[in-house]
């Protein structure tokens, strides 16, 4: 791949821009290497120098494969609702047929194998957890500011690194026999899931397209309460452990909450400030249940048919531990 011999040899990336117009926007190739630069603006990687963040053969890249996953995007989301309300209508009742939705399969019939590869694949966003919403405060104002740094607040531990949400999810993949080593597990993730992370990052670095990631930020919270509840409870069942359901518990009540306050406050307000960034917030929502609709279908047709959901399987859990 040219990003990572790029990124490994410190020279510019070797591709031809006839490459990326051909590229599928959903596939693999296209997906991994948006994780892998995206990446530099977080943590980076072991020998890699970090002044190559702003390296600009490697922006120029990712921009073009921005381009490519953002015109995807739209086109599949040409019909999506422009207005909040009906973006977000659908989500604030639980579906009448969960077919297909991973934790109500986990809680009803989810085995701890399969726990076990949902927290792998989830802990690429989990470990990360909050910090691409960051991006968004200052670009906020007045009534949205206050607000989103509030719920941030609560997501960094309120003061406590113990209490970090990043930090809690590294002691679930703990119990569950899992490496809780930051990106340990990338090369397991399928195409689905690093683009569910990869939106994250895409709308969070770009400005133009704020109310885009306001608008993926209420949509997690929105969805985040009744899902940890059953996440909790298929932990419970399966014997998970202590810490792997304390997770799920702490987001019940705490994003129950945070609901509130993102729709009233962190939309209301920017809505009051900047009222015609209303079709980007419903699009940051839309965008938001495609990708995680297709991450959770590729998931339930592998575990259907009783294959991993993984590029590669998971280890067995080490007994000694």
């Amino acid at each position: 791949m040219a990003v990572e011999r790029a990124l490994r040899t410190g020279r510019p990336p070797a591709y031809t821009e006839g490459s990326i117009r051909r590229a599928d926007p959903w596939g693999e190739d296209v997906q991994l290497a948006l994780y892998l630069l995206y990446e530099l603006h977080y943590r980076g990687f072991d020998g890699v120098d970090d002044a190559r963040e702003w390296d600009p053969d490697l922006l120029r890249l990712r921009q073009e494969m921005e381009s490519l996953f953002l015109h995807a995007l739209r086109t599949a989301l040409a019909g999506a609702p422009r207005s909040v309300e009906e973006a977000f209508a659908s989500l604030l009742v639980e579906p009448v047929d969960p077919a297909g939705s991973i934790s109500h399969h986990l809680e009803s019939a989810g085995e701890l194998w399969q726990l076990r590869e949902y927290a792998a694949l989830r802990s690429l966003y989990h470990l990360k957890e909050a910090d691409p919403h960051a991006w968004v405060i200052p670009r906020l104002t007045g009534r949205a500011k206050a607000a989103m740094v509030a719920v941030e607040y609560d997501e960094f531990g309120a003061g406590r690194p113990d209490r970090i949400h990043a930090r809690l999810f590294a002691e679930l993949m703990t119990d569950l026999g899992l490496d809780p080593t930051y990106g340990h597990y990338l090369d397991h993730a399928n195409a689905p899931l690093l683009a569910t992370v990869n939106v994250m990052s895409l709308f969070g670095l770009h400005r133009s397209l704020r109310g885009a990631l306001v608008g993926h930020f209420a949509c997690v919270e929105v969805t985040s309460s009744p899902g940890s509840r059953r996440l909790a409870n298929a932990m419970r069942r399966c014997g998970a452990g202590p810490a792997a359901e304390r997770f799920y518990t702490e987001h019940v009540e705490a994003d129950a909450v945070h609901e509130q306050v993102v729709r009233r406050e962190v939309i209301g307000g920017m809505l009051a400030d900047q009222p015609a960034l209303e079709p980007d917030i419903a699009f940051g929502c839309a965008a938001t249940v495609l990708l995680e609709d297709a991450c959770g279908a590729r998931v339930h047709e592998a575990w259907t048919s009783g294959r991993s959901a993984l590029r590669s399987p998971l280890p067995p859990p080490d007994p000694r531990s």
